[in-house]
């Protein structure tokens, strides 16, 4: 019942052209990339991560992890939404990509399998987070009842996340200056109602956010640690940074 299964893929880097560029708010823009590179490229859980390669003038390049947001086999497509900041190697060659540059891409991996049989799912987390929220609610099978529970920087940077589910989304606002302040998410936890039944808690945000988050789940809420995923998807001040609590 419930089971949770990590999977390992093969280790590879793949060579890969940018199709198209698309504003998703007006911090987050969504690159779709192809490649006949792509044809053995494997993707079993929306939080997988994959490593992208970015050009630095003189140096080698910076590596950042990215959480594919969706990917066509059919197609030979993946599809990365980044998060811009004011600079950075990432958010820097992202804001200039055009259809035709070229970039390297390694992994995923591996994949953290959940079946979707639980009795209801919480994902919470912060701009960072939302690719794989937004993948998650994709795939979770129709009637599923859902709650994404996301901290952005205003009201501009909202997304809608499409599917079958029984859909709740909820949004807090707070600057980003504070986003490894877990006030804003934290506060709105604690006034949620706790389901009955069986379900999937999963966390992605600031380290230190996240490790409030989770702490506030397993010992105010008592959530069983197995049905729960906490993950800094990011450390503030580290370049680069990732903290797995679990």
């Amino acid at each position: 019942m419930h089971a949770i299964t990590r999977v390992r893929h093969e280790l590879k880097r793949r060579q890969l052209v940018v199709r198209s560029v698309e504003p998703v708010t007006p911090l987050m823009l969504r690159v779709v990339f192809s490649g006949d590179d792509l044809a053995d490229f494997t993707s079993l859980g929306p939080d997988d991560h994959v490593k992208m390669f970015f050009p630095v003038a003189g140096g080698d390049p910076a590596m950042r992890d990215f959480t594919p947001r969706a990917f066509d086999p059919v197609a030979r497509t993946l599809t990365i939404d980044f998060a811009l900041h004011d600079a950075g190697p990432a958010s820097d060659w992202a804001k200039a990509a055009r259809p035709g540059d070229g970039l390297m891409v390694g992994g995923p991996r591996g994949s953290l399998v959940v079946a979707p049989d639980f009795d209801w799912w919480l994902l919470i987390g912060d701009e960072a987070a939302l690719p794989a929220m937004g993948r998650r609610v994709t795939e979770l099978p129709a009637g599923i009842p859902v709650t994404t529970l996301a901290c952005v920087s205003g009201p501009a940077e909202e997304q809608r996340f499409d599917g079958a589910c029984c859909l709740e989304s909820l949004w807090v606002h707070r600057p980003l200056a504070s986003a490894d302040n877990p006030r804003a998410l934290l506060s709105a936890l604690r006034a949620l109602p706790w389901p009955s039944g069986d379900g999937f808690v999963w966390i992605a945000a600031e380290a230190k956010v996240a490790r409030a988050l989770r702490e506030h789940v397993l010992s105010e809420r008592g959530h069983p640690p197995a049905w729960l995923k906490a993950s800094g998807y990011w450390v503030k001040g580290v370049a680069d940074g990732r903290e797995t609590f679990d």
